[in-house]
């Protein structure tokens, strides 16, 4: 059995079941309204539950972080350029602009240095999970 390979100690099992590449499909069905008592299941559960599925089976928040990180850097650099396009026609730089740039600037910049830490932590997460290079459909 190929679920019997997968040593993790977090095991998402909706996440493993559609990579073991078996086949799969849905089942409809019609949920009637609860008549008695309260769910067992708040939002606050549902979330962590989330939370768990995408962070068990993806290293997408951390390259998420990256691509934020990104997008301030050139952002900022589009500001800079526009705030200090005043002193190309010989005028004063308005009085935010040396402040808050500056900021945005280094914010973006420790933003992808940040990203590629998590790129590193998520090569380490992948490697450590330990999940087997291929699945064996069938033995002959």
């Amino acid at each position: 059995m190929e679920f019997a390979r997968f040593n993790e100690v977090n095991l998402f099992l909706r996440g493993i079941f559609p990579t073991l590449g078996f086949k799969s499909t849905e089942v409809y069905y019609k949920r009637l309204e609860r008549f008695a008592g309260e769910t067992k299941y708040p939002f606050k559960k549902m979330f962590e539950f989330a939370w768990n599925g995408i962070t068990s089976c993806s290293v997408f928040p951390l390259r998420l972080i990256f691509i934020i990180g990104l997008i301030s850097f050139f952002v900022s650099l589009l500001l800079i350029a526009w705030a200090f396009y005043p002193i190309l026609e010989g005028k004063a730089i308005q009085g935010w602009a040396l402040t808050v740039l500056p900021i945005f600037f280094w914010g973006g910049l420790q933003t992808i240095c940040l990203g590629l830490i998590g790129e590193y932590v998520g090569k380490i997460y992948k490697e450590i999970q330990a999940r087997p290079r291929f699945i064996i459909e069938e033995e002959i």
